[in-house]
């Protein structure tokens, strides 16, 4: 999924489209990344087929962890961004 505007509404669904739609026309600019970061991550969710079973394990608290080095770790040896 393409990390743009228009990316993250494809794969937004229902309601929660106009919801980022809405919410990103709204902010202010120096906001905008950041509100872009989060709505990319829902839409990541939207887009998983196993989206229902991360939902229920994030809300029992049953998630597996892992700590921000192991995660950065595992990014370069995949290499994608840190960002």
């Amino acid at each position: 999924m393409p990390r743009t505007v228009d990316g993250i509404a494809e794969a937004l669904q229902g309601g929660r489209r106009m919801e980022f739609y809405r919410e990103l026309g709204t902010a202010p600019l120096d906001q905008a990344e950041a509100i872009l970061r989060r709505w990319w991550c829902e839409a990541m969710l939207d887009t998983d087929p196993e989206a229902d079973q991360i939902r229920k394990a994030a809300l029992e608290g049953t998630l597996p962890v892992a700590t921000l080095a192991d995660v950065l770790e595992r990014r370069e040896r995949q290499g994608q961004p840190f960002e």
